[in-house]
């Protein structure tokens, strides 16, 4: 008597390794990992405290034009710039959110795990990079809307509206900016793959770097400052802009570039270094 083979298995033709089921693992992990829904959760609030909080101040204060606003502000206070003054710090707290989602992976070693489970690696950082521009963009856009709104009705008559030009694309611009500054911080984590350099890293370009500029001579600062992230998403954060500030539409080329920059010098080391 001879014993039959066991039928040979084959791979179901579902269990294919496609990039929205990498999506979708990823944004399992980020809603699993309770420090994910903390900072976005901290990024709405810090944002919208402060933004009602500058727009309370502007309407109780009797205030000149050009008059410089509290530590932490706009840099002018203006009805605008009162209501979205927040994104000062909550860039802080959504660019530690994007170094946390990439970076803390290499801390655990659970990278070794969704690198094995996906050799080609780039969907990975892939959907780790939809993942957070899309639960942002859900998030704060709705956020910085709000906020908006209730800075204007807390200012009354001092306030604007909508409707008035270059007003709403300055608000969803906020969104948009706060969304490439989680971007640009899992960029920093996937380069860097240490938590504590990835953030410095971000404090320093958004924040150390423009101060730094700013006392080169003139002439060197008015060809560089523009250009910088923080700068440049000013460009299209604001309405009137300045004598310093590249145009709305220039300024989010710019911090196109330097996603796409940094974004593609991740994917590249991703693959040729070892997890």
């Amino acid at each position: 008597m001879t014993t039959a083979a066991p039928p040979a298995t084959t791979v179901p033709t579902d269990a294919r390794i496609t990039v929205p089921r990498v999506v979708r693992s990823e944004w399992i992990k980020f809603r699993s990992l309770r420090s994910s829904l903390i900072m976005l959760a901290a990024t709405v609030v810090v944002f919208a405290a402060l933004g009602l909080g500058f727009s309370t101040f502007l309407a109780d204060a009797t205030i000149e034009p050009g008059t410089p606003a509290p530590p932490g502000g706009p840099s002018s206070l203006d009805p605008l710039g009162a209501s979205l003054g927040g994104v000062n710090l909550a860039q802080l707290l959504v660019g530690t959110l994007g170094v946390l989602l990439a970076a803390g992976e290499y801390g655990t070693g659970m990278i070794r795990s969704s690198l094995a489970a996906v050799p080609t690696r780039w969907p990975v950082f892939a959907g780790k990079v939809v993942v957070l521009a899309g639960v942002v963009l859900a998030v704060l856009v709705p956020s910085t809307l709000l906020t908006f709104l209730g800075g204007q009705a807390i200012l009354g008559d001092q306030g604007i509206s909508l409707a008035d030009d270059g007003v709403l694309r300055a608000v969803l611009g906020t969104a948009g900016y706060l969304a490439a500054v989680g971007v640009l911080g899992a960029a920093l984590g996937s380069l860097l793959r240490t938590t504590a350099g990835a953030l410095t890293s971000v404090v320093a370009l958004l924040l150390v770097v423009p101060g730094v500029v700013s006392l080169l001579p003139e002439s060197w600062s008015e060809w560089i400052s523009p250009y910088l992230p923080s700068n440049a998403g000013q460009a299209f954060m604001s309405v009137g802009g300045g004598g310093d500030l590249l145009s709305p539409g220039a300024g989010a080329a710019v911090l196109a570039a330097w996603l796409l920059v940094l974004l593609g010098a991740a994917l590249v080391l991703l693959r040729r270094r070892d997890a």
